[in-house]
């Protein structure tokens, strides 16, 4: 079953850049101690485990896995609903840790800040990564990832959908005109 609209990643890419942001995360950090992955609600905390379990096959390191929800941290709260559904967030201990803030879109930049505004309520960690599988462009705040899946450039009236197994029953990256 494939979503409507072009596919630019397949299971199979999802797969590979995963694994290739897996080696990178290793690299940059000189390995994964002390260092923290953490989803952004939903589909970011797919990503972030699907991390873990890489970087687990190739340092034989369990890296902590925690699950961010940024709903009430967003700028935009009032605007998408008046009664907005809190999830739950559950993050290890991020005081001195190299945070990796995983997420499946990057678009504006908002949504990141809003995690990292959530995270800093936590506690502060030395550092704050970014890894996202797919970075769009046309961000309105200065924030960069660390790690990309695939850069896509796409105009504003794109929009682009992330799939995953464990929500939708497929991995799939999706780019439909909106």
């Amino acid at each position: 079953m494939a979503a409507a609209g072009k596919v630019i990643l397949d299971e199979a890419a999802i797969r590979r850049a995963l694994t290739r942001i897996a080696h990178e995360i290793i690299e940059r950090n000189k390995g994964v101690d002390n260092c923290i992955l953490v989803g952004i609600k939903t589909r970011g905390i797919f990503l972030a485990q699907r991390l873990a379990e890489r970087i687990h096959r190739i340092e034989g390191v369990e890296v902590p896995i925690g699950e961010l929800d940024i709903t009430l941290y967003r700028d935009d709260l009032t605007e998408k609903s008046s009664q907005p559904q809190v999830k739950e967030t559950q993050v290890p201990d991020i005081r001195g840790k190299k945070v990796i803030l995983v997420d499946d879109v990057l678009y504006t930049g908002r949504t990141v800040r809003a995690a990292m505004d959530a995270l800093i309520d936590l506690g502060r960690p030395q550092m704050i990564q970014l890894a996202v599988l797919v970075d769009r462009g046309h961000r309105e705040l200065p924030i960069r990832p660390d790690y990309v899946g695939k850069n896509v450039p796409t105009s504003k009236k794109e929009v682009v959908s992330v799939f995953v197994t464990e929500v939708d029953q497929m991995d799939q990256v999706v780019i439909t005109t909106g």
